[in-house]
């Protein structure tokens, strides 16, 4: 470890040796820099995701039970924030995230009519469709200290840590303009996350079947730790149980968030240790397992939140703004290349070959037709280019015409 440290820094003297200014942060105050450079870059992408991020801060804000004073206070922070350089580069590209916590914590303040009722019965209905059992019930089944605490680690203590050390990472670790994308792609899936959750699907999790059955549920229910109340009792105070019981979203089981972070995690771990990909996909099972035992989700809400990641990091992906990770930290770069999907498509040679041979296969089966329809003609005498008679519909009517030469014949042919 300390002679990985001693080469990073090595990286870091070489890089100021040389006169590097790529890994080096905007240390300008000017918030015109910010503004002009916003004006260079926007594009109809960037006009949608601010427009997107904009109104959903401005909807949180306007729920929100704060001072009108206290609100604008907050909102001007937050422009200065974002238009300041040396803070921009941080807070600019985390407005996602921000406008996804903003949206998680005002959830309760929205008005029930704006919400959809919540559904109780789909998710054990759909995940005993699916996999002929209710796998939650089946892991929770069996309780003890020990599976708690290993349940615990993933979901209780983990969860909340993983995204900075992640950030971390990459700020060190990754090219230059990294952190922007894993900033996008993290916010932007919470905030899908929680939309879903809180307006457009609220459905009940595990623990609410094991406390009301399949009673209808209503948004006046307080939450529940599930199977973390015991955690509280090993602990020998109430953490999670005043936390889970006051929580501003309460019915958000579908997609699972705890599965969607460990899944985004995991794909940036990937990303920077390669080697390590069984050890991060370990993380995820074992994350899934957590969520499952302490009856917080169905295993189709984790399939969900899954899917839900591996689709905002694979947009980062395919649209060319995934930096290429082959040197050791940010200071060892001088350029930037960046990801190529289409190079990079595992199936692309097999999709060449299939196409090649689909084309061969058309170009044959054009030159036999072409050799049908020569044989189907019938033999018909050669032309005579000095005599060309042109006959009309009727048999009456017939025109000769003699002494035409062979250039003239050319032509009409």
């Amino acid at each position: 470890m300390f002679s990985f440290i001693s080469r990073i820094y090595q990286e870091y003297l070489h890089s100021r040796k040389i006169g590097n200014d790529l890994p080096n942060l905007d240390t300008r105050l000017d918030p015109l820099i910010s503004i002009r450079k916003f004006r260079d870059s926007l594009t109809v992408s960037h006009c949608v995701q601010n427009t997107i991020v904009t109104i959903t801060i401005l909807f949180a804000f306007y729920f929100m039970e704060l001072p009108i004073w206290a609100k604008i206070l907050m909102l001007f922070t937050l422009l200065c924030l974002v238009l300041v350089p040396l803070t921009a580069q941080f807070f600019g590209y985390s407005l996602p995230v921000l406008s996804w916590v903003f949206l998680f914590f005002t959830s309760k303040y929205i008005p029930l009519s704006m919400k959809e009722p919540i559904t109780v019965t789909v998710l054990p209905a759909v995940e005993t469709i699916l996999y002929a059992d209710n796998l939650s019930q089946i892991l929770a089944s069996y309780t003890c200290t020990l599976l708690d605490i290993v349940a615990w680690i993933p979901y209780g203590l983990v969860h909340f840590a993983m995204p900075f050390i992640v950030a971390g990472l990459i700020w060190i670790l990754a090219p230059p303009k990294t952190l922007r994308n894993f900033a996008w792609a993290f916010g932007f899936m919470n905030l899908i996350g929680v939309v879903i959750q809180d307006l457009l699907f609220p459905s009940a999790p595990p623990w609410y079947k094991v406390l009301h059955g399949l009673e209808k549920a209503n948004y006046s229910i307080k939450g529940s730790p599930g199977g973390l109340g015991r955690i509280d009792a090993i602990l020998g105070f109430e953490l999670y149980t005043t936390n889970f019981t006051n929580s501003p979203l309460i019915f958000g089981a579908l997609p699972s968030l705890h599965s969607a972070c460990a899944t985004m995690d995991c794909l940036w771990l990937c990303y920077l240790f390669p080697s390590f990909t069984p050890l991060w996909c370990f993380y995820v099972l074992w994350m899934w397992f957590s969520t499952m035992y302490l009856t917080h989700h169905y295993f189709v809400d984790l399939v969900a939140g899954s899917c839900l990641a591996v689709t905002l990091f694979g947009i980062v992906q395919i649209s060319g703004n995934l930096p290429i990770n082959d040197k050791l930290c940010r200071w060892s770069y001088e350029t930037i290349d960046y990801y190529d999907a289409l190079e990079h498509d595992p199936l692309r040679e097999r999709t060449d070959v299939l196409m090649d041979t689909f084309s061969e296969m058309t170009s044959s089966i054009d030159h036999h037709s072409d050799q049908s329809d020569h044989s189907d003609q019938p033999d018909t005498p050669e032309a005579d280019p000095d005599h060309f008679v042109v006959d009309s519909e009727s048999d009456t009517d017939s025109y000769s015409y003699s002494n035409i030469n062979s250039a003239s014949y050319n032509m009409l042919h």
